[in-house]
C-alpha cells in the first residue's frame, strides 16, 4: 500500500510527494526498497501488486520501471478511502487472477533489517493464514513508544516467543504511563502493519463485518480500466466506498486473528526520532545528510536539501531545512510535526502541499525585458493592426499563425470588450502606439451593433454586424464593464454613460430576484455557474479602483460572500464551477468539475478585494485556491495547469491553455507579500513556463493556446479573447518588478 502523505516527516514529505518515495536510509526509495523486498523471495511464485493514488502514477511507474512485478500491477485510487477499502481490492484483484491464494499486504514506506529475517517471518505464519486465520505481526518493543498502535497477544508460560500465538486485543497509541506498562508486561507489541491471510478468509470477513465496504470496492474493480501501465479505480464509483482503515473495519472485530513476532528490526520511519535512529551516525551520535557543518553537537538528526544548514551546541534535536521551510524541534517532540502542518493547511500554506525544485529562478524581474519587448515590440503592433475589422468594425475573433484574420468568424461581444480592456491597459503602461483610437473604435461598435432594446448586449454577432445570438449573458455584461470601467480610466468619453447604463441593465434583467447572485441570462434557465460572478467580481473591483466609490466595492462584496456560502469546498480547497438554481452542487461530473486557472483568477481577486476592503481574512481562501491548483491542477510532464480536473484532483481535460498559465502568474502575484511564503521566484518561473511552452514556439506576436498533455502545440489559430489575459498577467509582472 502506498497512500497517505506522510505528514510527520514533513518538510521533507508533502502531499505531492509523500515520504515512500524518498530515500530516508539509503538503498532507494522506500517504495523501491519494499518492492525489492517482496521479489527477495526464494519460493514460490510472487506477483507484487502496488496499490496508490493516481496522482502519483507517473512517479510510480518511473520508480517500478526496472521491476518486474511477476505478473502483478500498480491498482490505481482516484481518491484515498483508508486502508479497509485498499484491502478489499487487493483481496478482490486476488480471487479475480489467483484463485484463493493468500495475500501478504504491508505498507510500501516501512524500514525492514533484512530480507531473509523478514520471509522467515512471513513463512511462519503460513500455516495459520492456510487455515483461515488472519495472521498480523508484532514486534517486541524496545521502548515506550506512544507512536504505535499495539497487539495484545500474550503467550503460553513456557512457549517459544517466536510461536505464532492468538490475539486478545488491539490497543490505540497509548499515552506514556500506559506505554511503559505494556512495557513491562511483556505481552504487547507494535502493530507492524502487515497482514497475511486467505483471500476467502478476508472476504467472509468483510461479509460479516464491513459488507458495504467489501460490495462497493468490488462494483469499483469490476469496471475498472486494465491498461499497460495499471489499474485505474473509476471516481465515480470508488468515492461512493465507506472510507475507514482495516483495523477499524475488521481487524479489532474478528474472531480468528493470530499475531507473529516479528524476527526483523522493524521501524515505520514515522519520526525524525525514528531517522536518528536508523540512519548511520557520527561518534557524536549525530545524523548529517545534505550540506550540513556542524560543531559541538551530539544526538542530533540534521538535514538540508538545497541550502547550507549550520549548528553549533546543538543536542537531542532535530533540524530539518528545504528550499522553503525549516523544521527544528527537540528529537523527542518530532513526532509532533503534525500539529504544525494542520496549522500551516488552515492558514492555506502552499509547503504542506507541494515541493519546490531545485531549479527555480530567484533573481526576481529575470524576465522583464523578454516581458516587455514581447508586449510592445510584439504583440500589440500586431494586434492593432492586424486584429482590427476596419471594414466591419469591431475586432476579429480570431488569427491564423500566419498573422491573417481567421475568414468567417462569428465576433462573440466578449471578445470586442476584452480587445478594448488590453488596449486601455497598454495606454496605462505607456504603449505609444494608437491606443484612444482603438478603444473608441471597439466601443463604437459595441454600441451601434451589440445594444439590446432593454439596454443590455447581445452574445455573438456575424462577422459583419448582425446579430446572431441575442442572448443577453452575464458572462458578457462582466467582460463589457470591466472594458469599459478601464476605459473611463484611461480617458475615453463614451465609457462611463455606457457603464451606467449597462448596471441599470444588470440590476434590473439579470440580478436574482432572491439576491443570490445573478442569473446565466436573462431568461434565467439552465445550470448556474461562478464563473460569470467571477467576472462581475472582476468589474466591479475594477470600477471600485478607477472611481473610488464604495458602491461598486459593495457589488463585489455580495459576490464575495457567495463565494463564501457556495462556492468554495472547505475539505478539498476546490471551486465549485456548475450549480443548481439553489446554488447546490451540480450532479454527476459537472457537480465535480474544478477549473485550476479559476481557481487562480478567484486567489488574485480575493486578495485585491481583501486590500480594498479590509477583509484580511480572504487571504487564506486565496492560498487555499492556490495551492489546490498547485497540488492538484498541473500537468507534472510539462508544469502547465489542466483545463479542468475533478474535485479529487483528477484530470477531466487535459489540454493546457494559454490563460490558466497567466492567471496563475496573477495569483502568485498577488499572494507575495502577504504574510506568506516568498514566492518571488515562483513568478519567475510561471512567467517562464508561459513563455517557454506557449508563446515562444509561436510566430512573433502570437501564442500557442493549446498543449496537449504530452507537450505537443494543438492550437489551430490564435484566439482574440485569450490576448486579455495575456496583458493582464504580464503588465502586472512589469508593474510588479519594475
Amino acid at each position: 500500500m502506498s497512500g497517505g502523505v506522510g505528514s510527520r516527516l514533513w518538510p521533507l514529505s508533502r502531499e505531492d510527494n509523500p515520504k515512500q518515495f524518498h530515500d530516508l536510509s539509503g538503498g532507494g526509495s522506500m517504495l523501491l526498497k519494499t518492492v525489492k523486498r517482496l521479489k527477495a523471495r526464494t519460493s514460490g511464485e510472487t506477483p507484487v501488486y502496488l496499490i496508490a493514488s493516481e496522482r502519483h502514477a507517473e512517479r510510480v511507474r518511473n520508480d517500478l520501471a526496472p521491476i518486474d512485478l511477476a505478473g502483478g500491477a500498480a491498482i490505481f485510487e482516484p481518491m484515498g478511502r483508508n486502508t479497509a477499502a485498499a484491502v478489499a481490492v487487493a483481496a478482490l484483484r486476488v480471487l479475480a487472477k489467483h484463485d484463493d491464494a493468500l495475500v501478504l499486504i504491508l505498507p510500501s514506506d516501512h524500514e525492514i533489517s533484512t530480507e531473509a529475517q523478514f520471509w522467515a517471518t512471513i513463512e511462519s505464519g503460513v500455516p495459520a493464514a492456510k487455515a483461515g486465520s488472519l495472521v498480523v505481526f508484532g514486534v517486541k518493543p524496545t521502548q515506550p513508544e506512544t507512536g504505535y498502535g499495539y497487539i495484545e497477544a500474550p503467550g503460553a508460560q513456557g512457549e517459544n516467543p517466536d510461536e505464532p500465538r492468538t490475539v486478545k486485543r488491539f490497543v490505540e497509541k497509548p499515552d506514556l504511563a500506559t506505554a511503559e506498562g505494556y512495557l513491562d508486561d511483556g505481552g504487547f507489541y507494535w502493530n507492524a502493519g502487515i497482514f497475511l491471510f486467505k483471500a476467502s478468509a478476508m472476504r467472509d470477513a468483510f461479509a460479516k463485518l464491513a459488507p458495504e465496504i467489501w460490495n462497493k470496492a468490488e462494483a469499483a474493480l469490476v469496471q475498472a480500466s486494465d491498461e499497460v501501465g495499471g489499474v485505474f479505480l473509476p471516481a465515480e464509483l470508488y468515492a461512493d466506498v465507506p472510507s475507514d482503515s482495516i483495523d477499524y473495519a475488521v481487524m479489532e472485530r474478528a474472531d480468528d486473528i493470530t499475531m507473529v513476532p516479528a524476527g526483523f528490526k522493524w521501524s515505520d520511519l514515522g519520526s525524525w526520532q525514528s531517522l536518528l535512529e536508523v540512519s548511520q551516525a557520527d561518534e557524536k551520535g549525530n545524523v548529517k545528510l545534505g550540506d550540513v557543518v556542524a560543531i559541538d553537537c551530539e544526538n542530533a538528526y540534521f538535514r538540508s536539501h538545497g541550502r547550507l544548514l549550520t549548528a553549533i551546541g546543538m543536542k537531542d534535536v532535530a533540524v530539518v531545512s528545504t528550499l522553503d521551510a525549516t523544521f527544528v524541534a527537540p528529537v523527542t517532540h518530532s513526532q509532533h510535526v503534525k500539529k504544525i502542518v494542520e496549522q500551516l493547511e488552515k492558514s492555506g500554506r502552499l509547503e504542506t502541499r507541494f515541493t519546490p525544485t531545485e531549479d527555480r529562478i530567484v533573481e526576481s524581474g529575470a524576465w522583464r525585458k523578454r516581458v516587455r519587448h514581447w508586449l510592445f515590440e510584439e504583440t500589440l503592433p500586431l494586434w492593432s493592426e492586424n486584429g482590427v475589422d476596419r471594414t466591419h468594425g469591431g475586432f476579429h475573433e480570431a488569427l491564423s499563425f500566419d498573422g491573417q484574420p481567421v475568414i468567417g468568424r462569428d465576433k462573440r461581444v466578449r471578445t470586442q470588450a476584452r480587445q478594448i480592456y488590453a488596449f486601455a491597459i497598454a495606454k496605462q503602461q505607456g504603449w505609444n502606439g494608437n491606443a484612444e483610437q482603438l478603444i473608441a473604435h471597439g466601443i463604437e461598435f459595441l454600441a451601434l451593433k451589440a445594444r439590446t432594446v432593454r439596454g443590455g448586449f447581445v452574445r455573438t454577432l456575424s462577422v459583419d454586424g448582425r446579430v446572431i445570438d441575442p442572448t443577453e449573458d452575464a458572462y458578457d455584461h462582466s467582460c463589457v464593464l470591466l472594458a469599459l470601467a478601464h476605459a473611463h480610466a484611461v480617458g475615453n468619453r463614451d465609457a462611463m454613460r455606457l457603464g451606467d447604463a449597462t448596471f441599470e441593465f444588470l440590476d434590473e434583467h439579470l440580478e436574482d430576484q432572491r439576491l443570490t447572485g445573478f442569473l446565466e441570462t436573462s431568461e434565467g434557465k439552465g445550470l448556474r455557474r461562478s464563473n460569470p460572478h467571477m467576472h462581475l467580481l472582476e468589474a466591479f473591483l475594477a470600477w471600485h479602483q478607477v472611481t473610488g466609490k464604495r458602491a461598486y466595492l459593495r457589488r463585489a462584496a455580495r459576490i464575495v460572500d457567495l463565494f463564501r456560502s457556495s462556492f468554495f469546498d472547505a475539505d478539498t480547497w476546490t471551486l465549485g464551477e456548475f450549480f443548481e438554481d439553489d446554488w447546490s452542487r451540480a450532479d454527476g461530473e459537472k457537480g465535480q468539475w474544478t477549473e485550476p486557472g479559476h481557481h487562480f483568477e478567484w486567489a488574485s481577486l480575493l486578495i485585491d478585494f481583501a486590500h480594498a476592503s479590509g477583509q484580511k481574512d480572504l487571504i487564506p481562501f486565496g492560498r487555499k485556491l492556490y495551492a489546490s491548483a498547485v497540488a492538484n491542477g498541473l500537468n507534472r510532464a510539462t508544469g502547465l495547469a489542466y483545463g479542468a480536473v475533478s474535485r479529487a484532483g483528477l484530470p477531466l481535460d487535459r489540454l493546457s491553455r494559454s490563460w490558466p498559465q497567466s492567471e496563475a502568474i496573477k495569483a502568485a502575484i498577488a499572494l507575495d507579500g502577504t504574510d506568506g511564503p516568498d514566492l518571488k521566484p515562483e513568478i519567475e518561473q510561471r512567467v517562464g513556463r508561459l513563455f517557454r511552452w506557449h508563446i515562444d514556439p509561436a510566430p512573433t506576436g502570437m501564442w500557442i493556446d493549446q498543449i496537449d498533455e504530452k507537450g505537443r502545440a494543438s492550437a489551430t489559430e490564435v484566439p482574440a479573447s485569450i490576448f486579455y489575459h495575456l496583458v493582464s498577467a504580464l503588465t502586472q509582472y512589469l508593474d510588479r518588478v519594475e
